[in-house]
């Protein structure tokens, strides 16, 4: 893929600062693999509609009438309302066909047309119209503020022939613009176009990374934006933490819509437990629910610990409510009966009694044997 990041006169990469790398590909945002390039298509019924990417991800479609031979990364000249501009081919072919089906977008007279390869000397006048972008951001930031304009602006896009600039923004209410505009086209001398975008879109257009360490989704490669709900961090047992639950927009993650299906297939076998689990040792309330692992764990009132139990005991226990049972705890059913501490040490209360009535025997056996012999010899005897 060709780099749209130009070289500084040196010979040094000068760069896009997009928190990528060249080698990769992540200089250039949406990137898309065209998996059909390799594969042998009709020429003479190739697709004439090729898809043109712009500053920050932005696309659009145009129709190459000229058949001039693209590759993906190439710079063109196309046609736009007040001019032209300067993209990058960013796919062609028949996914181009796929996508305008995907985006419902005609394939009519309406699809503006790429004039020609655009070559140095358009790169070069390109990038001196770039360097006014940051300057005018900064200076209408400024009269937003004067003006007391409840808007918040985040980009602007200069078109390649100098003659027009969109300015992106994103705000909570209706905004009227009118006078800022006409004091925006007196000042730069230039077509000034607003364009409103939500959060999320102003998040895609400038970039960063995320808590997982990567880029953000709705820079690189996410373009359909789903409505998330707050219970899809419910079925996954997450923490409902604004700070953690939201992104870089200041909405809930899109990634949280990501493993949501998952979840929901694997909760179909978790029984829902609305109220503590009735035992013989009291009332068990759910603590948490490890989903894939298909174990519950429950606390009781007076004991810290949690106990780990399976799915296929808390369905036995929540039938044995229902009949007005209560098992002995979360394990059994029934308690085992414990013999008494006395019981147990009867046996040895036994033995004891079996050995003492040995040594008296013993004993009266060996006084038998003497009276049986006599008197001894150093005894004297009786007259």
């Amino acid at each position: 893929m060709g780099c749209a990041c130009g070289t500084k006169k040196d010979g040094q990469v000068s760069g896009c600062n997009n928190n990528g790398a060249c080698g990769t590909g992540g200089c250039n945002k949406m990137n898309v693999f065209d998996w059909l390039s390799n594969m042998d298509m009709p020429v003479e019924d190739r697709f004439d509609v090729a898809e043109i990417r712009f500053k920050n991800g932005r696309k659009d479609f145009y129709r190459n009438t000229e058949k001039i031979r693209l590759t993906t990364g190439d710079a063109v000249i196309v046609e736009s309302a007040t001019g032209h501009h300067i993209g990058h081919v960013s796919l062609q072919g028949e996914l181009v066909r796929l996508q305008m089906q995907k985006k419902k977008i005609a394939n009519d007279s309406e699809i503006k047309k790429i004039y020609r390869l655009a070559n140095a000397k358009d790169l070069e006048k390109f990038e001196e119209v770039r360097k006014r972008e940051l300057p005018t951001l900064y200076r209408t930031r400024e009269i937003i503020r004067q003006m007391n304009l409840g808007m918040k602006l985040s980009d602007i896009e200069y078109q390649a022939d100098n003659t027009k600039a969109t300015f992106y923004y994103s705000a909570e209410d209706r905004v009227d613009f009118r006078e800022l505009i006409r004091v925006l086209a007196g000042e730069f001398k230039i077509r000034v176009e607003m364009r409103q975008i939500n959060m999320r879109q102003e998040a895609g257009r400038l970039g960063g990374i995320g808590v997982c360490g990567r880029e953000l989704c709705c820079s690189t490669w996410l373009s359909d934006f789903k409505n998330v709900a707050t219970s899809a961090a419910r079925y996954q047992n997450l923490s409902l933490n604004p700070s953690k639950l939201s992104g870089q927009c200041g909405r809930l993650k899109c990634c949280l819509n990501y493993e949501l299906e998952t979840y929901m297939e694997a909760l179909r076998d978790i029984p829902d437990v609305e109220k503590p689990l009735q035992t013989e040792r009291g009332d068990a309330s759910l603590q948490k629910t490890d989903i894939f692992r298909k174990i519950m764990w429950f606390g009781f009132r007076d004991d810290n610990n949690w106990h780990p139990v399976s799915i296929e005991r808390v369905n036995q226990i929540l039938e044995m409510n229902k009949a007005g049972k209560k098992p002995a705890s979360l394990e059994v059913d029934v308690e085992e009966v414990r013999e008494p501490v006395q019981v147990l040490n009867k046996d040895l209360e036994n033995l004891d009694k079996k050995f003492k009535n040995k040594s008296k025997k013993k004993h009266k056996n060996r006084n038998r044997r003497r009276d049986n012999r006599g008197p001894r010899p150093n005894q004297p005897k009786q007259g």
